[in-house]
Parts: structure tokens; sequence; C-alpha cells
């Protein structure tokens, strides 16, 4: 490996232990502010569901396209992926900033269920952000070795957080308050 391109490595990973570091504080930091004399955001629930669905979508037809040597469609959609992602996290934290929280109004087992997908959902979203960070820096450094290695953690993990979004949006949609 050239120099450059292990010092351009070492350079990200650092960043990438910052950033999966800083952003999860970051949400749950803002997650508690609420914007005073501010309209709730309470459209944009189901929006940042629809994009995780969306994301669990493009990350299967991405995962189809390299497995079909489509390489330039399945970098294009690892690049929308990354920006539905970070869409998502915009609006979550904005929606929370305006918003009272909703406490899940089902009772018995459901109520089990939904906190352990939950709580399952939120861990490995913290999990997911240095996986597909470096997954993403080693297919930009052309370490392609490197990015199916990592790759093959990554994608049952984000596809899982996204589709988790979705089933969490839908089992607490019918207690939001308008």
């Amino acid at each position: 490996m050239p120099e450059t391109t292990s010092t351009n490595e070492n350079r990200f990973n650092k960043l990438i232990l910052v950033l999966s570091i800083a952003i999860p504080l970051a949400v749950a930091v803002l997650f508690g502010v609420r914007i005073p004399n501010v309209e709730p955001l309470s459209f944009l629930p189901p929006i940042y569901a629809s994009i995780n669905g969306l994301t669990a979508i493009l990350l299967v037809v991405a995962f189809w396209a390299i497995k079909n040597k489509k390489v330039r469609l399945h970098e294009q959609l690892m690049k929308v992926c990354l920006a539905f992602s970070a869409l998502f996290l915009i609006m979550y934290v904005a929606y929370h900033m305006t918003s009272d929280p909703t406490p899940f109004g089902g009772k018995g087992a459901i109520k089990m269920v939904y906190y352990v997908i939950l709580i399952s959902h939120i861990l490995l979203s913290i999990a997911v952000i240095p996986l597909v960070l470096f997954s993403f820096v080693r297919a930009l450094n052309q370490r392609f070795d490197k990015h199916r290695k990592i790759a093959r953690v990554t994608l049952p993990i984000w596809l899982y957080v996204a589709i988790t979004g979705v089933v969490v949006y839908l089992m607490i949609s019918p207690y939001y308050t308008s």
C-alpha cells in the first residue's frame, strides 16, 4: 500500500472514530433540548420513517447491483443511502427538539416486543455508524478487499436498523398526539 493511502486511511480512521462518538453524544444531548416557541414538527415522523424504508430498499438493490457486477450503480445507491441516513438523522433530531416524547401506549406482550425492537434499533444504530463510515472510506480508497470484509457485517446491521426504524414508527404512530 502506498504511503499516501496509508496516511489518508489513518486520518479517515481517526475522523471516523471521532464521528462515531460525537454523533450519538450530540443526538443524546439534542434529544433533551426543546426549542421554545416553535411549532412541533409533527409532520416529520412519517417522512423519516419513509426514508428509513427507502434506505432499506436501496440497500437491497445496492447489494443486488454489486453481486451483478454493476459497480457504478452500487456506488451511486450507497451514496444515496448515506445521504438518506444523514437526512433521517437531521429530521429525527429536529422532530425531537420541537415535540414532547410520545410514550408507547400498548399493553402486555406487545409492549415488551416494542421495547426489544426499539432498544436493539437504538443500540445497533449507534454501532452501525463506524461500520458504514469504515466501509465507505475503504471503498473510496479502493481498498476493496477490506471494504468487502467490513461490508459483510455492515449490510445486515444497517438493513436491520432501517427496517426496525419503520417498525418502531408503525408501532408508536397510533400514540402520536396532534
